[in-house]
């Protein structure tokens, strides 16, 4: 019976999707708590190990967890030209005369500008229990470099291939009292983009993947999201749920990203948390996705606003001066537009009082439809289309 729901879910979800615009979700943000990694035992060795902090860290009002620190990531095949994070007093969607913003981070890929802006990449030592540690990225973003080095202009990344943008503002030692919490030691250890109210543009390209092998994990699957900074410090593609904050419920959000090979031009917005669902692997995506082009420049952005309220956008008019009003960021993410799809999340956190399998979001197998997913989404509201 299962199976028959969750093909006939699958033909409705196909024809219900629609190319959009602007893609929002309302009431991002709930009352929950995560686990922090208190320790790192032997991390080069077979029989390496993660401990988790016993106290919990609690959370709750507008864009949490997300509220804390993240990081910023892309994988390709994508070609990043320009970067910016932003900072705004209470800032709201839909409203000209709420706070502004203001450029605390910029990277140009044409004039080799990057401020507050480190690249790293995950091209350092291997761990069985953490897999491959982090390293200043070399100007092609996936070789390994002894010192903050910036992109190069026109750099392509293939497919699988993942670099990541922290701030150039360098962690504490390590430790659980510390400002960057426990993180693996051999790392360039940095923080990430901080802020409740927070903005990040981008422009890039995602051409079609011509070079790498089709057997490949991610084969032209590209994308752009958010961590916790937390998680990439101490392990990002571990297997042992103890060895990062992910599975606990700290935090991704996936800005841009093709979910599965078959759909290769959709671009879709996830939220992997415990807001309204427990199963944080599919976590909750908008239905509706924005196109990818092939051969062209595309420009957009993710802001937060100090409501809860989060507008992923693409616009030809996005700017990254170092002051953007409001009214310009209510223009490029109008949430009333035709062009706009929007899901409501809910309040409820559905957290599990345990935790087992990956640590992580698993990107590395791509996406994949799942039965609990099926039955979450059955129970809000699918039900009456069977």
């Amino acid at each position: 019976m299962i199976q028959v729901l969750f093909l006939l879910y699958l033909a409705v979800a196909v024809l219900a999707k629609e190319a959009v615009q602007v893609l929002q979700f309302d009431n991002f943000g709930y009352s929950g708590a995560y686990s922090r990694v208190s320790k790192l035992n032997d991390i080069y060795k077979d029989s390496c190990s993660c401990e988790v902090d016993s106290d919990q860290v609690t959370f709750s009002g507008p864009n949490t967890p997300l509220n804390e620190e993240v990081s910023v990531h892309f994988r390709g095949p994508l070609i990043l030209n320009k970067f910016g994070s932003y900072v705004s007093n209470g800032f709201t969607l839909g409203d000209d005369s709420s706070g502004d913003w203001t450029r605390l981070s910029y990277y140009d890929a044409s004039s080799g500008t990057a401020d507050n802006v480190t690249f790293l990449t995950r091209a350092g030592k291997n761990s069985s229990c953490l897999g491959f540690g982090l390293t200043y990225a070399s100007d092609n973003g996936t070789g390994a470099a002894d010192s903050p080095t910036v992109l190069a202009e026109d750099t392509l990344i293939n497919s699988n291939d993942e670099y990541v943008i922290f701030s150039n503002i360098s962690c504490e030692d390590s430790g659980l009292d510390k400002d960057c919490g426990v993180y693996r030691s051999d790392i360039p250890a940095y923080h990430g983009f901080y802020g409740t109210t927070k903005m990040f543009l981008f422009e890039f390209k995602m051409p079609n993947e011509t070079k790498t092998s089709t057997k490949i994990s991610n084969y032209n699957m590209p994308a752009i999201w958010l961590l916790n900074a937390q998680i990439p410090r101490t392990a990002q593609y571990s297997m042992n749920v103890n060895c990062s904050c992910w599975r606990s419920g700290c935090g991704e959000f996936d800005i841009f990203e093709v979910m599965n090979t078959t759909e290769y031009l959709h671009l879709y917005s996830t939220i992997h948390d415990y807001q309204g669902t427990d199963d944080i692997e599919s976590g909750i995506a908008i239905s509706s996705y924005i196109e990818r082009d092939l051969t062209g420049t595309m420009v957009g952005g993710v802001v937060f606003d100090s409501n809860g309220d989060v507008s992923v956008w693409v616009s030809n008019s996005t700017s990254f001066d170092e002051a953007v009003a409001a009214s310009d960021v209510n223009l490029w993410s109008n949430k009333d537009s035709s062009a706009a799809a929007t899901t409501t999340l809910s309040s409820v956190s559905l957290a599990l009082t345990t935790a087992s399998g990956s640590s992580s979001s698993k990107k590395g197998e791509g996406f994949a439809y799942k039965p609990s997913a099926l039955l979450n989404l059955l129970a809000a509201g699918l039900v009456y289309l069977i």
